[in-house]
Order: structure tokens, then C-alpha cells, then sequence
């Protein structure tokens, strides 16, 4: 839309209450169990609750239409103590607050159905309004470790599209953009379902902030020859000891930020941190359809009964990561002790209790 930004666009479809509900219930149903969605299969380490599409595209009304085919291990049950350690952890947190609200409240106030889902609206909004001002947050914090003529390269997307609005990696750049800093985004189309080339150089040029796309195994080159001095990228989960799932192909951008001396960043919410995982080895990792890798664009491109290897994410080593961008601060090394000060500031302000 011309003169105005893709954030603004955003801002304006969510100015109306249902647009809010719409998006932000998707996150709460995913978890609340109330319509049963099926459970992604064991190994995955975040599962994305669109597959990949834009926020809500596959949301009809209230309710949400089968998304594309997903390996799955049987139904979710709300119950299951173990199913929701499965998907996104920012999902489990919005799961538990409606799991609470639709168990207890409409019971303890006498609310009919009508009631319920008034209720249910608003708590949606409220975790709509509130992540996007974590996001604001984290951009904040994350603009000042970017360079002034920053090059910054990121990979998949962790923008509006990922979240309810301003992003997470691009919120920081966005941030930047704002301050005068950024100079050039490179953004890794991300194989094999190309969120880098078709989400993030959209969102980028809809800002007007400059970005040049990329394919991945272009990555190490481009920070030898075009001035890339800094990387940001989102994550899925974060371990206690900092080691961090992303979309697969991140590692390898790790490695080579670190081979010619680049600073590399995450940016993420407090809600990414699974407390409960010691290490990146404890991370399940989710594998994909073979046929993403050997068809591109619904073109063949591989013979058709080649083996595939698809995971969807690999496992960043704390070791390469410079620091962890959050709405609390900039976390840094060592991150055993600065995430678990993090988590102390979670509890305390009962982040994780999700009262509304």
C-alpha cells in the first residue's frame, strides 16, 4: 500500500476489536484444546501454528480451517501434561491463561456461552496488545547494539508476519531503521519454503527499510564481501544454557558470522525460554515432508525417490551467540547466569502465571 508501512498497515487491520480476536484466538485455541487441534509429532522442536503462511490465514471466523498435511501423533488432549512442551512455549503460556479462564471463570460467574467467548475476546486482545509491546520493548533494547551504517543480515522471518505486529528480529531492525542506523538488510530466502525471500524482503520493502535478498548458501560471501557487520535472527526455543532452535539454516549462519569476526544476536521474547531444558540436545527436532525438498515451487526438481533429510530447525551453540535480545534486556555470556537471573524476573512478575 503505497505511503504507508507495513507495521502501520498492520496496526490499522488489528484497530478493530474482532481483526484482534481473529489473530490473537488462534494462539489460544492452539492450546486451550477447545476445538482439539491435532498435535504435531514427537520431535518437534517449535511447531509453526500456520505452517509458514501469514498470521491467521487459515482462520475462519472463531474457528480455524484444517491447515496444510503435518505429521501428527494423534489428537491433543488439553490434558496431556507432555503435549504442550511439544509446540511453541509462547503458545503453551497463552494455552494455560485461557485453559484457566474457560475452566474456572465462566463457572465461578455464572457466564452462559456468549459470555464466555466475550470474555475469551478480551483476554485475546489483551495478549494481542501485550505482545506487541514486548516486541516494541525488545526492539528498543535490540537498536542499541546495532551499529550506526549497520549491514545486518537475518534469516526466515521473525517480523509482523511471525507475530501479532512489529516483530521480533525485525522489530529490532525496524528500531534501528527508525534511528537512522541501518544501511542494508540481507535476507536469506530460506529453503526449502523461502520465508526469508517471500515474507521478510516483503515486510522490508513495505517499510522502506533497504534489503537485498539472498539465497542461503550465498550467506558466508556476502559477510565476506559486502560490509555485513552484525546478524539477527529470531528463535523458536531458547535452552537454559542459551543454546537456541531456529529455522534450519540458522547454525550455519552462525558458524560463518563467527568465522569472520560478526557479531551474531537473537531476538526473542521471555516466552521462547523453555527453563526446563539444560541444553540444545534436549530440543526435539521436527522433520518435514520429503517432497518440500524434492519439488520447488510445485516444480520437480529432484529425482522423486531420492532420500531426503528436512528437518525444519537446527540448534544454535550458546558459544556463537553474542547476545539474546529480549523485552527485559540485552541477555549476554555467561548465558547460564544471565538466563536464569531472567528467569528470576519472569516469576516474579508472574509472567508465567498468566493471570488476565
Amino acid at each position: 500500500m503505497p505511503g504507508r508501512s507495513c507495521s502501520e498497515t498492520q496496526a490499522a487491520r488489528a484497530s478493530s476489536k474482532g481483526a484482534a480476536f481473529h489473530q490473537a484466538s488462534a494462539l489460544l485455541a492452539e492450546e486451550s484444546g477447545r476445538w482439539h487441534q491435532p498435535a504435531f509429532q514427537e520431535g518437534t522442536a517449535a511447531a509453526p501454528p500456520f505452517s509458514g503462511q501469514g498470521p491467521g490465514s487459515h482462520l475462519t471466523g472463531h474457528r480455524r480451517t484444517p491447515a496444510p498435511e503435518r505429521r501428527t501423533s494423534g489428537a491433543y488432549s488439553r490434558d496431556s501434561a507432555k503435549a504442550p512442551r511439544k509446540r511453541l512455549p509462547s503458545l503453551t503460556e497463552a494455552g494455560r491463561r485461557s485453559q484457566g479462564m474457560i475452566r474456572h471463570r465462566p463457572a465461578e460467574a455464572g457466564l452462559d456461552l456468549p459470555q464466555t467467548d466475550a470474555e475469551l475476546e478480551k483476554l485475546a486482545v489483551k495478549v494481542y496488545e501485550q505482545d506487541i509491546a514486548k516486541n516494541k520493548k525488545m526492539g528498543e533494547y535490540g537498536a542499541e547494539v546495532v551499529p550506526e551504517e549497520a549491514v545486518i543480515l537475518t534469516h526466515c522471518n521473525a517480523g509482523a508476519l511471525a507475530t501479532c505486529g512489529w516483530g521480533t528480529a525485525l522489530g529490532v531492525i525496524r528500531s534501528a531503521h527508525e534511528q537512522g542506523k541501518v544501511k542494508m538488510v540481507y535476507s536469506d530466502e530460506t529453503r526449502p519454503l523461502l520465508q526469508g525471500s517471500r515474507l521478510t524482503a516483503w515486510e522490508l520493502l513495505e517499510d522502506n527499510i533497504p534489503v537485498t535478498t539472498i539465497t542461503d548458501n550465498m550467506a558466508a560471501w556476502s559477510m565476506k564481501t559486502k560490509g555485513i557487520n552484525i546478524v539477527i535472527t529470531g528463535a523458536d526455543r531458547i535452552a537454559a544454557n542459551g543454546d537456541t532452535a531456529n529455522k534450519i539454516g540458522t547454525y550455519g549462519v552462525a558458524l560463518a558470522a563467527k568465522a569472520h569476526g560478526i557479531p551474531f544476536y537473537i531476538a526473542a521474547p521471555a516466552s521462547t525460554f523453555d527453563f526446563s531444558l539444560k541444553n540444545g540436545t534436549q530440543i526435539p527436532i521436527e522433520e518435514r515432508n520429503a517432497n518440500e525438498v524434492r519439488s520447488f515451487q510445485g516444480k520437480v526438481s529432484a529425482p522423486k525417490n531420492v532420500n531426503v533429510f528436512n528437518p525444519a530447525f537446527d540448534v544454535t551453540p550458546a558459544k556463537l551467540i553474542a547476545g539474546i535480545i529480549t523485552e527485559y534486556g540485552v541477555l549476554r555470556p555467561p548465558f547460564s547466569k544471565s538466563i536464569k537471573e531472567l528467569k528470576t524476573k519472569v516469576l516474579r512478575e508472574e509472567l508465567f502465571t498468566w493471570k488476565a
